[in-house]
């Protein structure tokens, strides 16, 4: 099974965030992502995980 694939419009959209933001967070090693040609593309679980990892530590 492919896990889907977002653009950081769609990423920007679902953090409710800017695409600046999305970049940054890329630049910074905390939302993995993979380059496709010229495009850059987060997976799914990249997202979830990110996400889980946001919450837990708004948790601790």
């Amino acid at each position: 099974m492919t896990p889907g694939l977002l653009n950081v419009d769609q990423v920007a959209a679902h953090l409710q965030v800017s695409r600046w933001t999305v970049y940054n967070l890329i630049r910074s090693r905390e939302l993995a992502s993979l380059t496709v040609g010229r495009c850059r593309r987060i997976t799914e679980s990249a997202l979830h995980d990110y996400i889980t990892r946001q919450t837990e530590g708004e948790a601790a």
